[in-house]
């Protein structure tokens, strides 16, 4: 909750790791993830749209998500998006192969074409963007389709390469898109987890980032969402000061039935969150371990600044 300033009521409905699946059919009562998402200012999707890249595959999914109710969809890649990788992708098919380059190509075309623009779709790649919404909220977001390295996967990075932080001396390289310090970005959307946040494996083993994690305490965004590992689905509301963390435990019946699990944040609801004090975090993977979407969607509402 801010008290310094106008604020504005804002819905996200979240989702991560669909791997090809779109929602399933609205009499499929047993899954939360069914047709059609619940109704929102921002759609969010966090990545790993797809299996392994395929244009076909793309237009699927792009059909479903601009026919959501949300004004606004913002949509980042995740490592199983290998032909958003343009890099990545033509190293591996090589770089002289004319089908990976025009692949590529028509791939991040229709994400950023006029048929997905003209319904409030909007593809983003690593770095900062402000957006200003019907219900005269306005926002600032971080987006990353990047996390430390997973066997040979798109976007990628060595486990001990900082991207998320500036230097903390002078003389070292700076990376191109570092997460800005509070309060300067209101929501980040990365693909791959903070280290010890929703990030923990079948096994145990925490594998998010320790950068992003050092990051995210940094820039104490209103909320952080994220997907990438499936186990780890859920949310939860941590405290910086005081170092507390509050889990979200969604009732499976209310979550079957609104085709969601819910969290308010917002000043008029049961726990206002104070900007700057503390942070939501969402896993939002649809996925599971075995790849079955029983996963629901997460829906959010916290309070924006209202713009000039």
């Amino acid at each position: 909750m801010d008290s310094t300033a106008e604020t504005v009521k804002t819905r996200f409905c979240i989702v991560s790791d669909t791997h090809n699946h779109s929602p399933k059919p609205s009499d499929a009562d047993k899954f939360a993830y069914r047709q059609p998402l619940p109704s929102a200012d921002v759609l969010l999707h966090a990545g790993d749209l797809t299996m392994c890249g395929e244009l076909k595959e793309y237009k699927k999914i792009l059909k479903w998500i601009m026919a959501s109710d949300a004004e606004l969809k913002i949509v980042i890649a995740g490592n199983h998006d290998i032909d958003l990788h343009e890099e990545y992708y033509l190293t591996h098919a090589g770089e002289k192969d004319t089908i990976a380059r025009k692949q590529v190509r028509e791939v991040k075309d229709l994400w950023t074409g006029p048929e997905a623009r003209s319904a409030g779709v909007v593809y983003l790649d690593e770095g900062v963007n402000t957006f200003t919404l019907k219900n005269g909220a306005t926002f600032t977001i971080y987006t990353s389709p990047w996390q430390p390295e997973f066997w040979d996967w798109a976007f990628n990075y060595p486990h001990d390469e900082d991207r998320f932080n500036p230097p903390s001396k002078a003389s070292e390289p700076a990376p191109a898109n570092p997460v800005p310090s509070w309060p300067n970005v209101d929501v980040m959307l990365t693909h791959g987890p903070p280290h010890g946040i929703l990030d923990a494996t079948s096994s145990g083993e925490m594998v998010g980032c320790k950068f992003l994690r050092n990051a995210s305490q940094r820039c104490r965004p209103r909320l952080h969402c994220f997907g990438h590992i499936h186990e780890g689905w859920g949310a939860q509301r941590i405290q910086w000061e005081r170092g507390t963390i509050e889990k979200a435990t969604p009732e499976s019946e209310q979550m079957l039935k609104n085709r969601s699990a819910y969290l308010p944040a917002h000043k008029d609801g049961p726990a206002p969150m104070v900007f700057g004090e503390e942070t939501i975090f969402v896993n939002a993977s649809i996925m599971n371990i075995n790849y079955r979407p029983v996963n629901a969607p997460w829906v959010v509402d916290i309070d924006l600044r209202a713009s000039v």
